[in-house]
């Protein structure tokens, strides 16, 4: 959940190359922060308690330096501190490490190992630099003593570490962390937790796998495995435009994507659309779909809310059963498998722990995987038997839009194209349907002070909020009571309409906050009840309708689209409303309290 980046070549500005790197870096984790500068003099290390802001603050401009590592925290172990902060240094001062992941023994190798030698931190991470020491001290080369350490890890962990005494190498070590590196033009290599800090630099990139080091010298790479054998691995282009990665003239990035969901709905039909008026999926993918009996969705947070739209269409369309699961239960809980499942597993990144320990434990029983993400070549992309990409480009923000969206049009295509392979007709044009979808979010990200009104008049001061729909509306309500109480820190929970009188209908009381949506012409009279029910215990009811189902006193109104894709729709308003609630508070919105964008630890 760290973000980790790094230099070595012949650039003696590197402070400005991590500490920009870091800055594109900080939406997997904002607690704390630190880089480590190593020049003729030495390491120096400067870390600081909050944002990247914060550190800037802290770094001299005079150290020129040709090698640097830096990392932006998301605190596992150890409070957010500048104590606990990255990086960490060995009690010689030789060896300086940072560490994105978590060390599950760490505490059995400090009794084994290092009971004589005093910690200055409470993290894990100190361990690893500390063992490396030690065995260096013992007599082992570098290389060796590190993959002695790596030998004895359990757990996930990106690390990046400098040696004092060696200004020609930084050592890189990737474990169930996202870690890449970037190759220069000859007189310079970096490396990162994702593209993102690189990318202005170099398109040319290796990817890393579980259980390997990786020697990062100016002119070359080089990957050894555990066992310290060399491992020979091609390098890649990432087509990625810079003007994707920046705001622009957007005051926040959550704001940015949002307006981009018109146009990635229509990436996705250009991705998909086949010669004809249809789409296209891989064979290979199509006939897993069409031949399992069986199809479980593993997701997490916001993608298993739109695993739960998923569901509706592959069972609707291409008559497959499927349940849809919560990664971190699953795990724990898994229910009795059909003999013929596929997995589908939706993760924005593509990294996300909870689900890649999912992955692991059905691979290991044979069932086939199908990985659905926004990044190619990210970890749960490559260990499953299929993918399919949501072209939605890089999300920013932590706070999901613009990649549910994609998720729930990516779904879609999937369902309508088994549905097609097993001659099952759709009673309407998804290629048509979608272009009308992508029509009408425009004009709802056109009216966004409408939103900020209601936002004024129905969350402002605040505590709670309750967000109600029926059938396919509820699954979107879950997302909308998600993403308020992620931006805003107001508590606020989706539920099905019908289940507010079996309890929940108790915490109303007035001036409640209840944003009711209804899209569904077979559920509009029954979740209107619901309204009324909520209006008589004194409830301030927000009513967002679609058009045709609408009446004159509902607060906002959005256009007509095809029923099964209202989903792509009616979360916009939820989004914006939610974006100018947290605005109203003065919160920082791209960057939540607490929360980091790419959940890499269980």
């Amino acid at each position: 959940m760290c973000g980790i980046v790094g230099y070595i070549g012949q650039n003696m500005d590197t402070d400005h190359f991590l500490l920009s790197g870091l800055e594109k870096l900080e939406y997997r984790g904002y607690d704390s922060a630190g880089i480590a500068l190593l020049n003729d003099e030495g390491i120096h290390v400067f870390k600081e308690k909050g944002r990247i802001s914060d550190l800037r603050k802290t770094v001299h401009t005079s150290i020129p330096a040709t090698q640097g590592i830096g990392q932006t925290r998301w605190a596992t172990h150890g409070a957010p501190n500048r104590v606990n902060a990255h990086p960490h240094q060995s009690q010689s001062g030789r060896f300086t490490l940072v560490h994105n992941g978590v060390i599950e023994n760490y505490e059995s190798l400090y009794e084994n190992y290092l009971k004589d030698i005093p910690l200055t931190s409470d993290t894990d991470t100190e361990i690893i630099v500390q063992l490396v020491d030690l065995f260096v001290h013992e007599g082992l080369e570098v290389s060796a003593a590190l993959l002695k350490v790596l030998n004895l890890l359990k757990g996930s962990y990106a690390i990046a570490m400098i040696d004092k005494q060696d200004a020609d190498k930084i050592y890189i070590c990737k474990n169930k962390s996202p870690l890449l590196v970037g190759l220069g033009d000859g007189t310079f290599n970096v490396f990162g937790s994702d593209a993102l800090p690189m990318i202005h630099v170099t398109k040319t990139f290796v990817q890393l796998l579980d259980e390997e080091m990786v020697i990062v010298e100016r002119k070359q790479v080089t990957i050894k495995n555990l066992k310290g054998e060399t491992v020979l691995r091609d390098s890649f282009q990432m087509d990625l435009d810079l003007d994707d990665i920046q705001k622009g003239t957007y005051a926040h990035y959550m704001l940015k994507e949002i307006d981009e969901q018109p146009f990635i709905v229509r990436k996705i039909i250009q991705e998909y659309q086949n010669t004809g008026s249809g789409f296209e999926v891989q064979s290979d993918i199509v006939e897993a779909v069409s031949t399992c009996d069986r199809i479980y969705i593993i997701a997490c947070g916001t993608s298993y809310h739109a695993g739960l739209i998923g569901k509706q269409y592959l069972e609707n369309w291409a008559q497959v059963p499927v349940e849809v699961h919560i990664a971190s239960e699953f795990s724990y809980n898994t229910p009795l498998l059909a003999r013929k499942s596929l997995f589908i597993f939706i993760s924005q990144s593509g990294e996300t722990a909870d689900s890649r320990a999912v992955l692991k434990k059905v691979k290991q029983l044979g069932y086939p995987a199908l990985t659905i993400t926004n990044v190619v070549g990210s970890t749960l992309s490559r260990e499953a038997d299929y993918s399919l990409f949501l072209h939605a480009g890089p999300e920013i923000a932590v706070a999901s839009t613009k990649a549910y969206t994609a998720q729930i049009t990516v779904l879609a295509i999937l369902a309508a194209v088994t549905a097609d392979h097993k001659s099952i007709p759709l009673s309407f044009d998804l290629l048509h349907e979608l272009g009308v979808v992508a029509n009408a979010m425009e004009l709802i990200c056109d009216r966004k002070p409408e939103m900020q009104q209601l936002a004024r008049e129905y969350l402002h001061d605040y505590r709670n909020a309750f967000f109600i729909g029926r059938h396919i509306d509820y699954y979107v309500v879950l997302e909308g009571a998600l993403k308020l109480k992620e931006i805003s820190y107001i508590q606020a929970e989706g539920f099905a309409g019908g289940e507010l009188k079996h309890g929940t209908i108790a915490l109303i009381e007035t001036d409640t906050p209840v944003i009711a949506l209804t899209t569904q012409s077979n559920t509009n009279l029954g979740i209107r009840s619901n309204m009324k029910e909520v209006a008589a215990r004194g409830a301030k009811v927000c009513t967002i309708a679609m058009e045709g189902l609408d009446k004159p006193d509902d607060q906002l109104i959005i256009p007509s689209v095809h029923e099964h894709l209202t989903p792509l729709l009616a979360v916009i308003p939820l989004q914006i409303i939610s974006y100018y609630a947290a605005l109203e508070k003065g919160c920082d919105i791209d960057k939540p309290r607490n929360l980091a964008k790419s959940v890499t630890v269980e």
